[in-house]
């Protein structure tokens, strides 16, 4: 997409990372100027330079990534990202787009939602909300101010892989994460494969 704007790396910062698990790793933070929807995305940029670097696009999420929500895999995959980025060597793009898009707010409202029967998706549109509101245009301005137009995604969601082509990113392949299964997260899980065809076994999503 040539008339995609440019984006500029603004500050680029070393930060030590600790995990509740012990694991550690050297991280560099980077953050840009002009990215066209002006939230403050930030990248984390782990391991040593590669020729086609391992990406992993991470949308916020508070429940999960920080108080350790069961009802997600958010937080898991967090931690799994980062390690084995660092291992490959790549970038995690952290990017504020709270409950596939969002918000927090309307994500617990949607929480109260599927408590009564609704999954992940009907309980988005029984609030007039869209199923997933994420744009990843800025993920691609992030990347090619990091001047890496050639990856492989970190993902088991096709639409992101989808979205980053239609933006001319090379992506050479796609990368699945793990499957982190709790008691709470089996019907999330679930309504991903069957709702957006994300690449999860349905026969790994059981519990017990």
């Amino acid at each position: 997409m040539s008339d995609l704007p440019v984006a500029s790396v603004r500050t680029r910062v070393n930060v030590p990372l600790t995990f509740a698990d012990g694991y550690s790793v050297d991280a560099q933070m980077v953050t840009f100027r002009d990215l066209v929807d002006g939230r403050e995305h930030v990248a984390v940029v782990l391991g040593e330079a590669s020729a086609v670097p391992l990406v992993r696009m991470h949308s916020e999420c508070l429940t999960g990534d920080v108080f350790g929500s069961a009802r997600c895999d958010c937080g898991p995959q967090l931690r799994e990202a980062v390690e084995r980025i660092a291992d490959r060597g790549g970038v995690l793009l952290y990017l504020r787009q709270e409950g596939r898009g969002i918000g927090l707010y309307n994500k617990l409202d949607a929480y109260a939602l599927q408590d009564d029967g609704l999954d992940t998706y009907a309980a988005n549109t029984a609030l007039g909300l869209p199923q997933d509101a994420r744009d990843y245009t800025a993920a691609v301005q992030m990347l090619k101010a990091l001047g890496m137009n050639r990856i492989d995604l970190l993902t088991n969601n096709p639409d992101k892989e989808t979205q980053l082509k239609a933006l001319s990113v090379d992506v050479r392949a796609r990368v699945a994460t793990g499957v982190f299964a709790t008691d709470h997260n089996i019907p999330y899980l679930r309504a991903k494969v069957l709702q957006t065809r994300h690449t999860l076994p349905l026969t790994e999503l059981t519990v017990g």
